[in-house]
Parts: C-alpha cells; sequence; structure tokens
C-alpha cells in the first residue's frame, strides 16, 4: 500500500503543490463571496478559470521539458538583459506584498482557532502567529528539503480539500442549480467584475512557474515526460476547481457574508456554525483547520518556491547563456531569499497601511497573466525554438490568445480602478466598497 502511495504522488506530487501553493485565503474570500453575492450560476467561472491556468502551466512545462531550460532562462536567452532586470523588480515588490499579506491571512486565521493573546487583541495575534508560521516554514524548507516540503504540503492540501468539498456537499442548496451553473455560462447583471476576480484568483500568477523547479526536483527533464506532467496538472487543476466550486456553493448557501480576505473566512466558519445546529461546532472548527490548512500551504509554497526564481535570475550571465543551470537549494542565492521573503515582510503587518499594499499589489499583479500568456504564444509557437512536435498546437494558441485578450482586459480594467480612486476614504460606504474588491486580488 505504501509502495503504491509513493508512486502515485511521485507522480502527481507537484501537481498537489501547485494546486496548495495557488489556494490561499483571498481565493477562497473570493470565491466565498462571489458565491453569495451572484448565486450558482457563476461555477463555469472556476472552470473556466482552472483550465486556463492549466494551458499556461502546461505550456511551461513543455517549454522546459523540450528546451532543458526553465521559463526564466528562455526568456534570458530569447530577450536579453532588459527580461532578466524586470522579472527581477517585479519579483522584488510581488514577494515583499504577497509575504506581508500572507502572513497577514495565517495571523487572523489561527487568532480565531488560539487567540493566545485574548479575542479582542486581533493585531497582536495576527503579528504573533504570522511571524511563527514564516519562521516554520524557514525551518520546514531549510532543514526537511524537497521531500518533507512535499509532504507537508500535501497533508494541507488533503484537509482543507476535504473539509471544503464535504462542507459543500452537506449543505448545496439545489445541485440541478449547481449543474446548470457549471454547464450554461450566464452572467449575473453587475457580475463582470467579481467574475473577473473569481476566474483570475483560480490557480494563482507568479506562483505558476514554481512547476518547474518542482518537476526537476522530481528528476523531470526529458520530453518523454510530458505526459506524465500533464497527468499531473490535471490532477492539480481538477483539485483546484473542486476548491474553488466548493468555496462558491457554501458562500450561495450561507447568504450574506462580511469582511475580507482571512477575516471573511472567520465570519463564514461562524455562520457554519450557526447553520449546521448541534454538529455546528465540530463544523466550524473542522473549517477553521482546513482554512488554515489553505493559507498556511500556501505561504509555505510560496517561501519554498519563490526563491528557485531569485535564484535562477541571479545566475543568469551572459558568458553562460544556453547552458543548464540547475537551481541549487543550498545557494547563497536561494537561502538569503528564502530569509528574505521570510522576514523582511514582517515589517508591512504593521508598519504598511493594509488599503496601500493592497492597491500596490493590484496594480503590479494586473497584468503577469496576459503577459504569461503572450510570452508563450511566441516561445512555444516557433519550431525553431522548441521543435515541431513540441509547439503550440491551434487549439493551445486560441486559448491563450483568449487567455491574453480576457486577462489583458481585467488586468486594464484593475488598473484604472486603483488609479482612479479618490483618496478620500472617509464615508463608511467607501470604506465598506474598498474592504469588498480588496477580496479581488
Amino acid at each position: 500500500m505504501n509502495a503504491k502511495r509513493n508512486r502515485l504522488l511521485a507522480v502527481i506530487g507537484p501537481g498537489i503543490l501547485v494546486a496548495a501553493t495557488g489556494v490561499g485565503a483571498g481565493d477562497m474570500a473570493t470565491s466565498a463571496f462571489t458565491g453569495s453575492a451572484l448565486g450558482l450560476a457563476i461555477l463555469w467561472a472556476v472552470l473556466l478559470g482552472a483550465f486556463f491556468k492549466f494551458v499556461l502551466n502546461e505550456g511551461l512545462a513543455r517549454w522546459q521539458l523540450a528546451t532543458g531550460r526553465t521559463f526564466i532562462e528562455g526568456c534570458y536567452d530569447r530577450f536579453g538583459r532588459a527580461a532578466k532586470w524586470l522579472f527581477l523588480a517585479y519579483l522584488l515588490v510581488w514577494s515583499f506584498l504577497v509575504g506581508a499579506a500572507l502572513m497577514s491571512a495565517v495571523g487572523v486565521t489561527c487568532h480565531a482557532i488560539l487567540p493566545v493573546f485574548g479575542s479582542d487583541a486581533i493585531v497582536a495575534n495576527k503579528i504573533f502567529f504570522g511571524i511563527v508560521h514564516s519562521l516554520l516554514a524557514i525551518a520546514l524548507v531549510s532543514l526537511g528539503g524537497y521531500r518533507l516540503f512535499e509532504k507537508v504540503m500535501s497533508i494541507c492540501i488533503g484537509a482543507m480539500f476535504l473539509v471544503v468539498v464535504l462542507t459543500a456537499i452537506v449543505i448545496c442548496p439545489s445541485w440541478s442549480d449547481a449543474a446548470r451553473g457549471m454547464l450554461i455560462p450566464t452572467m449575473p447583471e453587475g457580475g463582470v467584475l467579481w467574475t473577473i476576480a473569481l476566474m483570475g484568483g483560480v490557480g494563482g500568477t507568479v506562483t505558476v512557474l514554481s512547476y518547474g523547479y518542482w518537476i526537476r526536483e522530481k528528476g523531470r527533464t526529458g520530453t518523454e515526460d510530458l505526459k506524465t506532467c500533464r497527468i499531473d496538472l490535471t490532477t492539480g487543476y481538477v483539485m483546484t476547481a473542486l476548491f474553488g466550486l466548493g468555496m462558491v456553493i457554501i458562500g450561495n448557501s450561507l447568504g450574506s457574508i462580511e469582511g475580507g480576505g482571512a477575516t471573511l473566512i472567520v465570519n463564514i466558519a461562524q455562520q457554519l456554525e450557526t447553520r449546521m445546529g448541534g454538529a455546528g461546532t465540530v463544523v466550524k472548527w473542522m473549517f477553521l483547520i482546513g482554512a488554515w490548512g489553505a493559507v498556511f500551504s500556501s505561504l509555505l509554497g510560496v517561501w519554498q518556491s519563490i526563491p528557485y526564481m531569485f535564484a535562477d535570475v541571479c545566475s543568469l550571465h551572459p558568458e553562460r547563456k544556453g547552458d543548464n543551470n540547475d537551481v541549487d537549494t543550498k545557494s547563497t542565492a536561494y537561502r538569503g531569499f528564502l530569509y528574505a521573503i521570510a522576514l523582511v515582510p514582517i515589517i508591512g503587518l504593521a508598519a504598511i497601511d493594509f488599503q496601500t499594499m493592497q492597491k500596490t499589489y493590484a496594480i503590479v499583479g494586473a497584468l503577469f497573466v496576459p503577459l504569461l500568456a503572450l510570452l508563450l504564444l511566441i516561445m512555444n509557437g516557433r519550431s525553431a525554438w522548441v521543435g515541431r512536435e513540441f509547439r503550440n498546437s491551434y487549439a493551445t494558441s486560441a486559448v491563450l490568445i483568449a487567455v491574453l485578450l480576457f486577462f489583458g482586459l481585467a488586468g486594464t480594467m484593475q488598473v484604472r480602478e486603483q488609479l482612479g480612486r479618490n483618496a478620500n476614504t472617509n464615508s463608511t460606504a467607501q470604506r465598506v466598497e474598498i474592504d469588498s474588491r480588496s477580496l479581488m486580488r
């Protein structure tokens, strides 16, 4: 039995990591809030969003297996030093903002589970638990290596997946409506922005680049491994889609819910306690533990994977252009950035206004997915670069164009919304609006 389980994990392990890292408190909250606001008619957007991310990640894997180079290395080879410095600048800003957001999310979730400084000391508990989990992630990544990291992530995503899916099954108000929502695309009135947020939140953004490093850890380096990667990615994004569907169903079943990010997740747990009667307490704690699994696995996945990218970028030099570059997790660049992403964003937990951080993150992250789709169209579209057998098919190119257009429009709308928002946020209505829209990040 253990041998079969190990063989299965060897095949689907990186896909599970993609699912675990790509789902955080913000994605859970966005799915739940969208379900509450728009109902089950919007379930198709979860499936389409997961499919879009699958196509992107399959393209990344195909490039790497066909060329022997990571996507970052490929961009440097084909577009020169400008690609290196632009990505490095982007990565530094993104890492700080996401690091602070992830620590905040895990801190708020743990405050609901075990408020060590008292139930009213939300900020103190948030900072304390955020720092504790960040240090724990450093220890797991530094001391346990990839194997321990993979096992811990599998446990976390198993907990969050089972809890969310089982809860959705129990409280789904109408499975016929859910089936129609998945199979018949409709757009509820006033639901455009929420639909964009829902699709964009499925499966992460920058973290999709992590898959290339994880398959190297599993020893997948040649084109013969492409089929295995496709099976692996299918498994990961099916789990991601089911998780998103479950959160939309839960949000719809509970009706009106308030809050933002991890705070909204805590409010959902409290409503589940009231809704489930005698079993409410058990359901509440199960949901909180599942939510903790989601936010901590996302934090741990980012802490382990983003230093790969930094070390990869740092190793790019003109004299080594085209050479194989297996990132060493014991290198100074990898370890240094691991400590940086785990410690520097602590400043953001208390010193930086949350709305300012959200606004900057929204602008920084809005155009990443369309840019990635454009690059995959170019780099995987040339037989001279990847080989005739592994270049984009017509169907894949069509999907990438759809991703480019959809997320390009979505990103433009988001940037315009953020830049056009007035600094005056004194009224209650404005504060509520900003808190609600922060779920779309």
